[in-house]
Formats: C-alpha cells, structure tokens, sequence
C-alpha cells in the first residue's frame, strides 16, 4: 500500500507540474499575439508613413501649371521650345523656332517630344541620327521646366 501511495503522489506531481507547464506556455502565447498585434499596428504606421511622405515628395516635385519657354543650342543653332504644365504635369511641347535647323535632323529629333511627355521628364534618350537636333530640344525643355519647378 505505502508503493500505491508514492506511485500515486508521483502521478499527481507530474499532473499538476504538467498543468502549470501548460498554464505557462498559454500565458507565453498570449504574449506572443499581443506583441506581434502591437508589432503590426507599428508596422502599419510605418508603411503609412512613407506613403505619406512619397505622397508629398511627389507633389514637392510636380511642376508649376503654366506654359514656359526655353532654350538651347541644337544642330544648327538655337532651338526655342515652349513647354505646357497642366496639374502638375507636362501635357504639351512644341517647337516655337528652330530657323537654322536642318529640316531632316529636325524632323528626326521631334520624335523626343513623345518621349518627353511619356517619361514627364527630360531624363530620355536622344533621338540617333538627329543626336545634336533632338539634345537641343530636349536641353531647352529641361530649361523650360527649371522655371516650372
């Protein structure tokens, strides 16, 4: 009978150091969500954060509404442009004088306003084979948008 008893004590202190193992590793758990809650609520914040400030730093940079000219040196002289902004982008770009440009090169490097427009900078391409014309036009626009900024 005294063998039953200790056997029965035993089991009874394996129990309860069980149960109070597990009552811990709940409390751990518990712990565990509440922090990871707080970590993504902090998260959160942060990601909203940044997109507030890429939100301004794109507004920081948009351009001025109104039209603007520049100019600079292409092929064969001066190329005077004249740049449109309209909510904060560049919706036009044309030509305003070009007298002593070749008509061809000329012609050739036009193709860099569309770049221009798509890109809503001048950080583009020249046009090849109308290298000096299209750099020209493409220099005067990114005078233009100085005076924008």
């Amino acid at each position: 009978m005294k063998k039953f008893l200790i056997r029965t004590c035993n089991v009874i202190v394996i129990v309860a150091a069980l149960m109070g193992y597990n009552h811990v590793a709940k409390a751990h758990e518990a712990q565990d969500a509440e922090a990871k809650a707080e970590a993504d609520a902090a998260n959160a914040e942060v990601e909203a954060a940044l997109a507030e400030i890429a939100g301004e730093e794109t507004v920081q940079s948009a351009y001025t509404d109104g039209v603007y000219q520049g100019t600079a040196t292409g092929f064969g002289g001066d190329i005077t442009v004249e740049v449109t902004v309209e909510d904060g982008q560049i919706t036009n770009l044309t030509i305003v004088s070009a007298e002593n440009e070749d008509g061809a090169y000329l012609t050739m490097a036009e193709d860099i306003i569309d770049a221009i427009l798509e890109a809503q900078s001048t950080d583009v391409d020249t046009i090849s084979g109308a290298t000096f014309s299209s750099t020209g036009i493409k220099n005067a626009a990114a005078e233009a948008l100085a005076a924008a900024q």
